[in-house]
């Protein structure tokens, strides 16, 4: 979804087509898109016990991702998960972001978490064509690269919003595409208590929980998902771990 700093957020009209993104992109041909453990099930014969450092066969993993920032409240949360030794999968979005807060893009890869693409601007890939999709992935994959050294293999479509071409356009780029089963619908709502809420009663063995640090009431939320998670036993991974021994294939939809 989309990040505004304060001022410049998005409109009613904006606002209620990304809620109803949640739907859209969690609905369709289930055969479109691919489970993490259906990656790490099929590469699991021949891994010869090489699951790095969680093997989520055994453990109860969870990833928790975050979109649209660095924000002006990624400094905290990134305090948040360094205190709790917690990684995290970041979607970082280009304009008015990674441009504003380079020297947050350059901790979360020293700090160890997964940095993946969310375009540069945030359209809808559906309504581009193939030049203006490539574009948005290839300037934001640049500039993550230019910062950190890293170059990103994983990429989240604005509002989840995919299709043939976009998915074309990503595996010629290296890219997978990487949904989600958990929506708290920080978009709508500052209170944390509810984004916590909303979070424990879709948490599953593993998710992928969508949050974002660019809105005010987030972060504050995260602590009590940490803990509440983990008095259920969970064990929190990145996207990559979730599915090793398997690789995620580029241009592929996993959720």
């Amino acid at each position: 979804m989309p990040g505004r700093r304060r001022g410049t957020r998005p409109g009613v009209g904006v606002l209620a087509a990304l809620v109803a993104a949640t739907s859209l992109a969690l609905g369709g041909c289930a055969a479109d898109r691919v489970a993490p453990e259906t990656v790490r099930n099929e590469a699991a014969e021949d891994a010869g016990g090489a699951f790095g450092s969680v093997d989520c066969r055994a453990a109860k993993c969870i990833a928790l991702t975050f979109d649209a920032g660095p924000g002006p409240y990624t400094a905290e949360l990134l305090d948040v998960l360094a205190e709790r030794d917690v990684p995290a999968t970041f979607f970082l979005l280009g304009k008015r972001h990674i441009d504003t807060y380079p020297e947050l893009v350059r901790r979360i890869a020293e700090e160890g978490h997964e940095l993946a693409n969310h375009t540069w601007s945030h359209p809808r890939l559906t309504e581009l064509d193939r030049s203006e999709i490539r574009e948005e992935l290839t300037r934001t994959q640049r500039a993550i690269a230019e910062l950190t050294g890293v170059t990103p293999t994983l990429m989240r479509p604005p509002q989840g919003r995919t299709d043939d071409t976009v998915g074309e356009v990503c595996r010629d780029l290296g890219l997978s595409q990487v949904l989600w089963s958990v929506t708290a619908k920080d978009y709508d709502t500052n209170d944390s208590a509810l984004i916590t809420r909303r979070v424990l009663d879709q948490a599953d063995r593993d998710g992928i929980i969508l949050l974002h640090d660019i809105y005010r009431g987030t972060v504050p939320a995260v602590p009590g998902i940490i803990e509440a998670l983990r008095d259920q036993g969970y064990t929190f991974v990145t996207v990559p771990q979730l599915m090793a021994p398997g690789v995620p294939e580029p241009g592929v939809v996993y959720r």
